[in-house]
């Protein structure tokens, strides 16, 4: 009786033959491409363009110096605005005790005292740092969102001297520019580690758990940091750059000549 042996040929077995169709498909796409005309790279992702603030006739009686500092002032309240509108998404109750009817009308209560001076009824007559103790308090009652975003920005107002736009007859001190940078620092500890009486953080903010890494208000806070300490290491150089712009001025003005054409 004769006996058929089993077939050993290459595509008798399953997994060779499966190993072969996706060898055979490598192939076929590498000799599909041709490498005179290799495919056009992928398009990069938009990551925006930097763009100028609209010129004003105020910049005429602005120096160099005035129109970086208002810039400055600018960009750190936007990010304040900008942290306000996270941390109410973040902390939807807290938008809910102002009485306000949306997000959005409750952040644009908080603008409006920001840029009219106002004060903030919570904070109960409190301004600056005085604001900021009782904003971030353990027992404070009411919208904590608002309460720290208005105290700090009331706080940056007043180290620039209670202005937000600059001109040359305006000053500013360089050591309080570095204490409010200062101050802000302290402010991301006391979110990050202080609590309420029932060991609730007083705001949710940055998380950083196996799932989910968001540091995005501890990098907008560090912005902020970042702009204040770069004013305050200017403003002290501003009188060293004013003498050194002087004694050029004279040096350029010998060389800075029209030469003789006869």
């Amino acid at each position: 009786m004769q006996t058929s042996l089993p077939d050993r040929s290459l595509f008798a077995r399953p997994h060779l033959r499966r190993a072969c169709g996706w060898l055979a498909a490598a192939l076929l796409a590498g000799c599909a491409s041709d490498p005179a005309h290799p495919p056009p790279p992928p398009t990069p992702a938009p990551r925006g363009e930097v763009t100028g603030v609209p010129a004003t006739s105020g910049e005429l009686v602005q120096s160099d110096t005035n129109r970086l500092v208002t810039l400055e002032m600018r960009a750190n309240l936007d990010s304040l605005y900008l942290l306000m509108d996270k941390l109410y998404r973040r902390n939807p109750a807290e938008w809910r005790k102002s009485g306000a009817s949306s997000v959005e009308a409750a952040a644009a209560r908080v603008r409006d005292a920001v840029e009219q001076r106002t004060p903030w009824p919570a904070l109960q007559g409190r301004r600056d740092i005085a604001a900021l103790s009782l904003a971030l308090a353990p027992d404070f009652v009411g919208d904590r969102v608002a309460a720290v975003v208005y105290a700090t920005a009331d706080m940056l107002v007043t180290a620039h001297g209670g202005k937000t736009v600059f001109y040359l007859i305006d000053s500013l001190d360089a050591q309080h520019l570095y204490n409010a940078a200062r101050n802000v620092e302290i402010l991301v500890w006391m979110l990050a580690h202080r609590t309420d009486a029932a060991g609730r953080p007083l705001l949710l903010a940055d998380e950083l758990t196996p799932a989910v890494r968001n540091l995005s208000y501890e990098r907008e806070f560090g912005k902020i940091v970042a702009r204040l300490d770069l004013v305050a290491v200017f403003g002290t150089e501003r009188y060293r750059r004013a003498a050194i712009g002087y004694v050029q001025g004279l040096l350029g003005g010998q060389f800075v000549q029209f030469l003789p054409v006869r």
